[in-house]
C-alpha cells in the first residue's frame, strides 16, 4: 500500500510539473535594450519605438497577448531572461551556436550584414581575407558581447585595440570624437544610427559584407527559456502571420526602403 501511495505522489508531481510548462500564455513580457536605432531606442520622452519594438507589439497582437516590454543592457541581456525578468528577448539578437546553448530561439525575423566604417578616404577598401591587415594598428570599436566583438576579437590584427561599449550609441560618440579609427557593427543601424545623422556625414561604409554564419548567425530571432517551447511555437506561428497578412510589410516600410527580411 505504502508503494502505491509513493508511486501516485510521483505520477501527481510529474503531472504537476508538466502543468506549469504547459503555461497558458495571456501576458508575454519582452525584454528589450531601448538603445540601438532604428532597430530600438528611447524617445526623449521616454517611450520605446523602433523596428523591434514595433515587431514585439504585432507579435503580440498576432498571439493574441498582453506584451509588457521591459528595457534591459545588453550585457545582461540574456541573465536576465533565464533568471525569469521576462519571457522573451527582441532584441535584434543573432541566432548563433553559442548562444543556442543557453537559450531557444524562433525562426528569423530579419537580417541584415555586419560592415565596418570609418572616416572617409582614411582607408582603402579591403576583403574579407584582408581583414586582419586591415585593421593592423587599428583602434576598432564593437558594442561588448555582440557577434561583431566575437568576429574582430578572433580576425583582427595580433596589435588591433578593441574597444568595447555597452551601447552603440557610445561607440558612435567615440567615433565622431576620434577615439577609435573604425566601427563593427550592423550595417543597418549603423546607416540609420550614425552615417545618415549630421555627425556621420564625413564617415563612410569600408570594407565586405559580413555574413558568415560562424559569427553572424542565421539572422534576427527571438530568444526563449529552452523549457518554454510553447512560446517558441507561438511566436513562429506570429511571425509567419504577420508575414503573410502584410503587417510586417508595413512596419519594414516604416522604417527601411529594402527588404529587412532577407532571403
Amino acid at each position: 500500500m505504502k508503494k502505491i501511495l509513493i508511486v501516485l505522489a510521483v505520477i501527481s508531481l510529474v503531472l504537476a510539473a508538466g502543468n506549469v510548462v504547459a503555461k497558458d500564455w495571456k501576458k508575454v513580457r519582452i525584454g528589450v535594450e531601448g538603445a540601438y536605432p532604428p532597430f530600438s531606442y528611447t524617445t526623449a520622452d521616454g517611450k520605446l519605438e523602433g523596428f523591434d519594438i514595433d515587431i514585439a507589439r504585432a507579435l503580440g497582437k498576432a498571439m493574441g497577448v498582453e506584451v509588457k516590454l521591459v528595457p534591459q543592457d545588453w550585457d545582461g541581456i540574456i541573465p536576465a531572461l533565464l533568471a525569469r525578468k521576462y519571457d522573451a528577448i527582441i532584441a535584434s539578437m543573432s541566432i548563433t551556436e553559442e548562444r543556442k546553448k543557453k537559450v531557444a530561439f524562433t525562426n528569423k525575423y530579419y537580417q541584415t550584414p555586419a560592415k565596418f566604417i570609418c572616416k572617409k578616404g582614411a582607408m582603402k577598401e579591403f576583403t574579407r581575407a584582408e581583414v586582419a591587415e586591415a585593421t593592423q594598428g587599428k583602434k576598432i570599436g564593437v558594442q561588448r558581447a555582440t557577434i561583431h566583438d566575437n568576429f574582430i576579437t578572433d580576425n583582427g590584427a595580433k596589435d588591433t585595440v578593441i574597444k568595447r561599449y555597452a551601447t552603440q550609441d557610445e561607440a558612435y560618440l567615440d567615433l565622431a570624437a576620434g577615439r577609435v579609427d573604425m566601427l563593427l557593427a550592423d550595417s543597418v543601424a549603423m546607416a540609420e544610427g550614425f552615417l545618415k545623422k549630421p555627425e556621420g556625414q564625413g564617415y563612410q561604409f569600408i570594407g565586405p559584407d559580413l555574413t558568415e554564419k560562424k559569427y553572424f548567425g542565421e539572422g534576427a530571432g527571438i530568444a526563449i527559456r529552452k523549457k518554454d517551447t510553447d512560446l517558441v511555437e507561438m511566436f513562429n506561428k506570429a511571425i509567419e502571420q504577420i508575414r503573410s497578412d502584410g503587417t510586417y510589410e508595413r512596419i519594414q516600410n516604416k522604417y527601411f526602403n529594402f527588404n529587412v527580411y532577407g532571403d
